[in-house]
């Protein structure tokens, strides 16, 4: 019994499990979804509103109706109207532009005068040219013992290129300058065998070369290398190289306004030699190296200008073997006071200025080659400025300055060797440029103090005036006289223009100067002051087009026929009148 209801539990239970699955397994095949045809979803309509706002005071607004009469009358009148013509403008005879232009001239002292120029150019491309130049005079000035002639001449060469991103120049050019030291002491009496024993001949002789890059679109704006070699009759060499960059980064302080940030550097060599000094005991050598770093920021807001930079100098010189360290901060406002009739700058900066034996050739023919040479150091240097319109034919420049330079370069005559009890040599052994008719360097620390105003006036197209004053005040260390240094300079300028004539008057006044007037019978530092007169050069420069390509010129040099002295002892020439013609051409 037992054992059939066991059995009859365990079919049920089998029975009723195998159920169970099979149900579950239905419910599976339900849940499978085929799909017929593509589904295109739909996206209801938002519903909105039906009503329109009601604006009450569109209907005071109306447009309304504009009712008018016109009423029909004859005109009588005469007047019969003529075809316009346009009122034409004068601007006179165009002239033709030549490419080239060759001059030649002569005149009193037996001057001659030379100078060609050569162009030629492709736009957008390249161009390049030849610039020649020589004067001349081969008669002595009065009054003068020694031979007073004297000739330049010089000639330079450029070549420049237009690239994509920037643009390229190379220069190279020759000088070739012959004076004569015949600026004899007038306090000392020279014989005729000593003077026919002077040779008082000297030469000047520099070549340069140069390359600069100029980039259109570059943090690196400009690069330049340059390098010049000068020499002179006596051997005396010079050799001065220069690498320098500016670099600019703008940066988006303010907008609309312009914000640098930007870096100028180089590197400068210069080494010399001369074959002696003037006490004929050692030669001279000197050999200065310079590194340069100006880092610099330049903004613009609102009608002020600021430049604040730091210029760093490294100088080494060998020859001494001293290194020397300079920063001078550098700042600079500018702004506009009254609209276009003032505009003021304020400053303060510093500079380390390389000396050469060339430039000071160049301000002074007359130095003997055996000068010391050094750096000057512009420690400071303050000023303030104005300058602006009175109107639309005035304008003018005013600025007032105070200057401190350390080893600032002086002119100074040397003392003559010629009739002194302690000079073991005899007249026939000097050199020509010891016989106190040259000039030495002294450096001395000296503050500047200098007011400069500046004129200019347009009274119409044919006729412009300026005139230039300035004024300095010097206050020297160790020198007893700020030793050629004029206290004021002035000059006139008037240029007249017309079709056909043009001239230009120039009146130049430089006030009295101080040398030294050394003892007669000794070298020794003990001397007075010997003073130069102040002088007023008046020169004329004019001519006639007879065509585009012929023209006259006149020039007329020292029209008062003034006899003075630029340097001490060295009388200028009197009245210079020179002429000739100028002929352009294209080839």
């Amino acid at each position: 019994m037992k054992r059939h209801l066991f059995t009859s539990i365990l079919l049920m239970s089998l029975f009723s499990a195998n159920a169970q699955e099979k149900k579950k397994d239905t419910l599976v095949v339900t849940e499978i979804v085929n799909v017929i045809t593509r589904y295109n979803p739909k996206i209801a309509d938002v519903k909105k509103i039906a009503k329109n706002p009601i604006n009450s005071l569109l209907e005071k607004n109306n447009k309304k109706k504009l009712k008018y009469l016109i009423y029909s009358a004859p005109v009588a009148s005469t007047f019969i109207p003529k075809t316009g013509v346009v009122k034409g403008i004068n601007i006179g005879v165009k002239e033709r532009v030549y490419q080239h232009y060759l001059a030649a001239g002569f005149g009193n002292y037996k001057s001659p005068y030379a100078e060609l120029f050569i162009s030629k150019s492709k736009r957008f491309e390249n161009a390049f040219g030849l610039h020649a130049t020589y004067n001349a005079s081969n008669e002595n000035i009065d009054k003068t013992k020694l031979n007073s002639t004297f000739s330049n001449f010089s000639t330079n060469g450029f070549y420049t290129q237009k690239e994509r991103y920037f643009d390229w120049k190379i220069q190279s050019g020759i000088q070739r300058n012959a004076y004569n030291w015949y600026g004899l002491p007038q306090d000392r009496t020279f014989s005729e065998t000593v003077v026919n024993a002077i040779d008082a001949k000297q030469n000047y002789t520099y070549i340069e070369l140069s390359g600069d890059v100029n980039f259109y679109d570059s943090y690196l704006k400009t690069g330049n290398v340059s390098m010049g070699y000068f020499i002179d009759r006596f051997k005396s060499s010079e050799v001065l190289v220069n690498f320098n960059f500016d670099a600019r980064f703008p940066i988006p302080f303010f907008k609309n306004t312009l914000n640098d940030i930007g870096i100028k550097g180089g590197l400068e060599f210069l080494k010399g030699s001369f074959k002696n000094n003037y006490q004929n005991t050692n030669a001279l050598q000197y050999q200065q190296n310079t590194l340069k770093i100006i880092p610099q920021y330049s903004m613009d807001y609102r009608g002020l200008s600021l430049k604040a930079s730091l210029r760093t100098f490294v100088s080494l010189d060998t020859e001494n073997k001293l290194t020397n360290f300079f920063v001078f901060p550098e700042v600079q406002l500018q702004t506009d006071l009254y609209k276009n009739y003032i505009h003021g700058t304020i400053g303060f900066t510093g500079n380390l200025q390389t000396n050469t034996y060339q430039q000071f050739t160049e301000e002074n023919p007359y130095v003997s080659p055996t000068l010391f040479i050094t750096q000057t150091a512009e420690t400071a240097h303050l000023y303030i400025a104005f300058n602006g319109s009175l109107s639309r034919e005035l304008s003018y420049h005013i600025k007032v300055s105070v200057k401190e330079e350390e080893d600032k370069p002086l002119f100074l005559r040397n003392i003559s060797k010629s009739g002194v009890l302690e000079n073991p040599f005899n007249d026939s052994t000097l050199k020509g440029y010891e016989y106190g008719n040259s000039f030495k360097i002294f450096y001395d620390d000296v503050q500047t103090s200098s007011i400069f105003a500046e004129v200019e006036y347009h009274y119409n197209e044919n006729l412009r005036l300026s005139a230039q004053i300035k004024y300095n005040n010097y206050t020297t260390t160790n020198a007893s006289e700020d030793w050629n240094l004029p206290s004021s300079q002035s000059s006139l300028i008037a240029n007249y223009k017309t079709q056909k004539w043009y001239a230009t008057v120039t009146a130049f006044y430089m006030s009295e100067r101080k040398d030294a007037l050394y003892n007669t019978t000794s070298d020794a530092t003990a001397f007075a002051v010997a003073r130069l007169n102040s002088f007023i050069d008046l020169n004329l420069n004019g001519g006639y087009h007879f065509s585009d390509q012929f023209s006259t010129f006149v020039r007329i040099n020292n029209l008062f026929n003034t006899s003075y002295q630029r340097f001490a002892n060295f009388d200028t020439q009197g009245l210079q009148i020179s002429g000739g013609i100028t002929y352009k051409f294209d080839l």
